[in-house]
């Protein structure tokens, strides 16, 4: 099996979804600097953004879950 199939592989599989989840999540930390120096500096426009960037981060780890759920079904009938 070739490198590129076996890092495809690894993407969907559960571990692969663990390590995206967290991935994504640890952005959440930029995103808490980010907003931090924006009321720092009074900027709402960078305020925004960093709202904004948070809503993606956690829209991100909220689609990994719910594939990782599917995944956990897909297992379940596939025992059958």
């Amino acid at each position: 099996m070739s490198t590129l199939k076996k890092a495809k592989g690894f993407k969907k599989s559960k571990p692969g979804l663990y390590l995206s989840i967290g991935t994504s999540l640890f952005g959440i930390f930029g995103v808490v600097k980010q907003i931090q120096l924006a009321r720092r500096e009074s900027d709402k426009l960078q305020l925004l953004d960093a709202v904004v960037s948070g809503a993606a981060v956690l829209t991100n780890a909220a689609v990994l879950v719910r594939e990782l759920r599917r995944l956990d079904i897909d297992d379940v009938l596939a025992d059958d």
